[in-house]
Formats: structure tokens, C-alpha cells, sequence
């Protein structure tokens, strides 16, 4: 592991730890938080390493930092955050139903030339090649097609995803900087079809997005959803 990956890892494991807090209302909105120094006690680690997971939760919308202030929770959040990726557990789980997921498929394969492109990666990089569907009380939700980047998602060759969905662990995990996004209309292809139940030639919603952090891409996918399913978007 390089020293920049390292260092990243021991930033990520901070924002999760903030973010954390955070979310469990340790840390309320309006509060000021433990400054740098603190902080770097702490968690035993640099103040750079602290600056840097700070800011990335400030990116997120989570912080407020202004020079001789502090840092404190942001008020209202999600006012700030121009992009929210969902857990999708959750979101099944919000709708009343028990959630599972299926792996269908996963190995280290190299990316074809589209995947190239999204990801900023050369053509035939070896990436993690996923496949996966949720489900809400037995029934397809969504098929996700999903490369991750190694090289911008460390430790990810160990996770077990039977266990945790890879949207999860990453949300959770990899904090990213910015992010490209398309929704489009698609016919079900035969493929989508058989994982959804549904009809080949059905129209389908399909989202396809890639994250980057300041390593790369992380990961891009390509998120197929049930028909009917509609996208409600909030202030």
C-alpha cells in the first residue's frame, strides 16, 4: 500500500467514525466539533490526515468549516449535498419490505472500451465485475451491473458481498468527490428481463453512474429498475 493510500484509508475510516456520530446525534447540528489536533490524538494519526477527512465530510455537506470558527455540523445537511447516492436497503426497507440481495455474479475481469471511458482507466484494466440483484419481500427491485476500482477502493477484494450489497460498503466506505450521472429509458434486454421477472421489451428507468475519489474512479454501475418503479426527487 502507497503512503497516499494509506494515508487515504486512515482518512476514510475517520469519516465514517465522524459521520457516524453524526448520524447518531453524538454530535448535533450547530455543534463545533473537536478541533485538528484533537482529533489527530485521538485517532492517532497526522493532522493532515484529519484535515483531509474533514473536508471531505464539508464536501458531503455533513460539516461547515470556516478559518478561526472551527469546524461545526452542518445545519440542516442535506440542503447542502447536490447529490445523495441511496442505500438501497434502506430505501426497500423504507417502503415496508424485507430486503435481500443476490449475487449473481462476480470476478476480476478486464473493462471493455465504454467502461474505459467512464472510468478515466485504460482499456482491459483488471477491475472487480459485479452483478447483483435487490429485492423487496422476494421480489426484484433493482439489477445492478457494477465495476469497482481496486486502485481507488482499497481492501475491496476482501469483502464478501453475499453479505453486505457492494452499494453499502461503498457509500459507507469510499466518500466520493464528484460523480457522473444519466438516467435514461430502456427496453428490458433479455438479460434484465430474466433477473426482474419481467417481459423482454418492457420499458425499464436505467441509472448509470460513476463516483471518483481523489485516487480515480471507484466504481461505475448501471442500475436497472423494475417497471413502474418511478424516481421522486426532493428539494
Amino acid at each position: 500500500m502507497t503512503e497516499k493510500t494509506a494515508q487515504l484509508s486512515k482518512a476514510q475510516a475517520i469519516t465514517s467514525e465522524v459521520r457516524r456520530r453524526i448520524v447518531d446525534r453524538e454530535w448535533r447540528q450547530g455543534d463545533r466539533i473537536p478541533d485538528e489536533a484533537e482529533l489527530a490524538v485521538e485517532f492517532g494519526v497526522a493532522r493532515a490526515t484529519v484535515n483531509k477527512a474533514l473536508q471531505m465530510l464539508a464536501e458531503e455537506g455533513l460539516l461547515d468549516r470556516k478559518r478561526r470558527a472551527g469546524t461545526h455540523v452542518t445545519v440542516n445537511p442535506a440542503r447542502k449535498a447536490t447529490l445523495t447516492i441511496p442505500i438501497v436497503r434502506e430505501q426497500i426497507e423504507g417502503a415496508g419490505l424485507e430486503y435481500s440481495h443476490r449475487v449473481v455474479a462476480q470476478k476480476l475481469s478486464p473493462i471493455p472500451a465504454d467502461v474505459a471511458l467512464r472510468m478515466s482507466l485504460p482499456e482491459g484494466a483488471e477491475l472487480i465485475h459485479l452483478r447483483t440483484v435487490h429485492y423487496g419481500d422476494s421480489q426484484p427491485f433493482q439489477v445492478e451491473d457494477r465495476w469497482i476500482n481496486p486502485g481507488a477502493a482499497p481492501g475491496v477484494e476482501r469483502i464478501d458481498f453475499h453479505r453486505i450489497n457492494a452499494n453499502e460498503w461503498l457509500v459507507r466506505n469510499f466518500p466520493w468527490l464528484h460523480a457522473d450521472m444519466a438516467f435514461s429509458a430502456e427496453n428490458a434486454n433479455a438479460r434484465d428481463a430474466r433477473l426482474l421477472e419481467a417481459r423482454q421489451g418492457t420499458a425499464l428507468l436505467i441509472l448509470q453512474r460513476t463516483t471518483f475519489n481523489d485516487l480515480g474512479a471507484i466504481t461505475t454501475v448501471r442500475l436497472a429498475f423494475h417497471p413502474g418503479y418511478q424516481l421522486i426527487a426532493t428539494p
